[in-house]
């Protein structure tokens, strides 16, 4: 199999971007280390890098891949399913 054929995207995912992104509450912001305390539908906090959104507060609804907030949501986009099913 070439690499070309192991890395095609297939029936439900592409192998490299299989991860979902997860709407998540911003908590909490440190604008000096441009990280973030964030939560997820579910409850789970993680710390988010949020350069690339920034600038965001306390209550932002951010959509977060692999540990980086990548856009910021509208609630509505947030509650629509936007990022997934979580």
């Amino acid at each position: 199999m070439s690499v070309r054929e192991s890395t095609a995207c297939h029936d439900d995912h592409c192998i490299t971007c299989g991860d979902d992104g997860v709407p998540m509450t911003v908590l909490d912001v440190n604008h000096r280390s441009g990280l973030a305390l964030c939560e997820d539908p579910d409850g789970a906090r993680s710390s988010v890098e949020v350069a690339l959104v920034a600038p965001v507060s306390v209550g932002s609804l951010v959509l977060v891949h692999a540990g980086t907030a990548i856009a910021e949501l509208s609630e509505s986009a947030a509650f629509a399913g936007v990022g997934g099913s979580r």
